[in-house]
C-alpha cells in the first residue's frame, strides 16, 4: 500500500512538472509575441515621425525656393522701374544704361532673342507655334524662354558668364544672356540660405486697348491714351531652395 502511494505520489509531480513545463512554454511564447508586437509597433512609430520630418523638410525647402522667386519678381519690376534712370544702383553689379524715348519702363530695341542681360524678344507668331512636347535643348524655335534649358529654354545655367554677385563684380555685364541674377541692377542682396541665387527674365509685349473699360480712359497707369500702343513685360522669376532641386517658378504681367 505505501509503494502505491508513493508512486502516485511520483507521478502527480510529474504531471505538475508537465503542466508548469507546458505553461513556462505558452507563457514564453507569449511573451515573444508581445516583444514583436511592440517591435513592430516602435518601428512602424520610427517611419512616421521620418516621414513627418521630411516632408516638413521639402515643405520648408518648397516655401523658401516660392519666397525667393517671389523676391525676384519684385526685384524685376524695380528694374523696369530704376531702368530709365541709367546709374549704378548703391551695391548692383551692373546699370542698365538704356536710351529710352520715354520717361518710365525699358527700351524695347533692348530686348534681343538670346535674352542678352535678361531681355527676352520673341514675336507673336514664334509664341503661337510653341511646343512643349517638341521642343528639346537644341530645338530651340517652339520653346518659349522661360522653360528649361533642356526644353529649349535661354536661362543660361552658367553662374561664370554672369556679372558677380557674392563678391559684387561688374564682369560679364555687357555680355551676359539668361536669367538675371539677384540684385544685378538693383542692388538688392543676395538671399541667405538657399543653394542659388533666384533669377528672372524680362518679355516685352505691344499691345492695344490693354485695361480698358468705360470708367477708364487710359491704356496704362503712366497715361497712354485709348487706342495707343502699350508697352507690357512679362517677367518670368526662377527660385531655388536649400537644395538646388528644389525649383519654384513663378510669372507675372507687369505695367510700369
Amino acid at each position: 500500500m505505501l509503494h502505491t502511494r508513493n508512486h502516485q505520489r511520483r507521478g502527480a509531480i510529474r504531471i505538475r512538472q508537465l503542466n508548469a513545463a507546458r505553461q513556462s512554454g505558452v507563457a514564453l511564447v507569449v511573451v515573444l509575441l508581445f516583444l514583436v508586437a511592440i517591435t513592430g509597433i516602435s518601428v512602424w512609430t520610427a517611419r512616421q515621425s521620418m516621414l513627418s520630418e521630411s516632408m516638413a523638410r521639402n515643405q520648408m525647402d518648397q516655401e523658401a525656393a516660392r519666397q525667393a522667386a517671389e523676391s525676384a519678381l519684385r526685384d524685376a519690376e524695380r528694374d523696369i522701374d530704376n531702368a530709365p534712370l541709367g546709374a549704378l544702383m548703391s551695391n548692383a553689379s551692373c546699370a542698365r544704361n538704356t536710351a529710352v524715348t520715354d520717361n518710365y519702363g525699358l527700351n524695347p530695341s533692348d530686348f534681343t532673342s538670346d535674352c542678352a542681360k535678361g531681355l527676352c524678344l520673341k514675336d507673336d507668331a514664334s509664341y503661337s507655334a510653341t511646343n512643349w512636347d517638341t521642343a528639346t535643348s537644341s530645338n530651340t524655335g517652339v520653346a518659349e524662354p522661360w522653360w528649361p534649358t533642356s526644353k529649349g529654354g535661354l536661362w543660361n545655367d552658367d553662374p561664370d558668364t554672369k556679372p558677380g554677385r557674392s563678391p559684387v563684380t561688374s564682369a560679364n555685364c555687357d555680355t551676359f544672356t539668361g536669367g538675371v541674377p539677384l540684385g544685378t541692377y538693383t542692388g538688392v542682396p543676395p538671399i541667405k540660405g538657399v543653394a542659388k541665387q533666384p533669377e528672372y527674365m524680362i518679355e516685352v509685349f505691344r499691345r492695344k486697348h490693354v485695361r480698358i473699360n468705360l470708367d477708364e480712359t487710359r491704356v496704362t497707369s503712366t497715361g497712354d491714351k485709348a487706342n495707343q500702343w502699350s508697352i507690357m513685360y512679362r517677367i518670368t522669376a526662377r527660385g531655388f531652395g536649400y537644395s538646388q532641386r528644389t525649383q519654384v517658378v513663378l510669372q507675372t504681367v507687369f505695367f510700369p
